[in-house]
């Protein structure tokens, strides 16, 4: 008797531990999928509210234009930007720019704090979300361009956020020269930045350096330029800018693309 209350004892208590962590499950589930529609509708009002872009994808390549060549041949294309910024810093005053990546959802502003972890749980208009916002690295200034400017966000499985930063390293992206450029809007300028090097990588922080001495530079850019899956046939010198956007792919993963200023 004594033998079967013992056993009866214990099968009770899996029984509930079970239940408490179906429990647990249940509730992670329920608030993940109310942040989520949270950040969407978020996402939404922001892009319906605040952008008013008129723009044309030149049928070319874009290419990088000569420093000493002070014509655009591709303002043409740009008949208008009107991104509203100063009614994006009555929500966010740190709103830093908008950027726009062809062929996945990132379509965002981004925002900057005094670290890289306050963005990691609050949205555009500071509330609390685990979905976190787009965020340029802490170190970077914008305003002059550091020679490495990361800008990064949380690789969402429901694609908002960096979430489809994970379709650059698909063949059909890749291959697709209208996704090599990058465009980043800001209250002063438009900035063109061309795509040369994407990659997954296991996490490290060895492609998160902004400041270099020009042999560290060159050095630094021939790291990012083997590691890419894909050449994009772009060359690079001292000189150069560099953009680079971040995302988790998994818990042990980053996936990671950098590009050039090319105007």
């Amino acid at each position: 008797i004594m033998y079967m209350s013992y056993k009866k004892r214990i099968i009770y208590i899996t029984i509930l531990l079970t239940s408490l962590l179906l429990i647990i499950s249940l509730v992670n589930i329920f608030i993940w999928k109310k942040e989520s529609q949270e950040i969407t509708k978020e996402i939404n009002n922001l892009q319906n509210d605040f952008i008013f872009i008129e723009y044309e994808e030149p049928q070319e390549e874009i290419k990088e234009i000569p420093k000493k060549d002070k014509s655009n041949p591709y303002k043409d294309y740009i008949t208008t930007t009107n991104i509203d910024f100063k009614e994006l810093k009555k929500i966010n005053n740190k709103t830093k720019g908008w950027i726009k990546v062809n062929s996945t959802n990132i379509n965002y502003p981004f925002v900057q704090a005094k670290d890289n972890k306050y963005y990691l749980n609050h949205s555009f208009n500071k509330e609390y979300n685990s979905a976190g916002w787009v965020f340029l690295d802490y170190r970077n200034n914008f305003n002059k361009l550091d020679k490495n400017n990361i800008i990064y966000a949380h690789g969402r499985y429901d694609k908002t956020m960096f979430g489809t930063l994970k379709d650059i390293i698909k063949k059909e992206w890749y291959t697709n020269k209208k996704n090599h450029t990058i465009t980043i809007y800001t209250e002063n300028k438009i900035s063109k930045w061309k795509v040369f090097s994407i990659y997954k990588i296991k996490t490290t922080n060895d492609y998160l350096k902004i400041y270099f001495t020009d042999k560290q530079f060159m050095e630094f850019q021939n790291m990012l330029l083997k590691r890419s899956i894909y050449n994009f046939n772009t060359k690079l010198n001292k000189e150069d800018i560099i953009l680079t956007l971040s995302t988790c792919y998994n818990k042990n993963e980053k996936v990671v693309l950098h590009a050039k200023l090319i105007q």
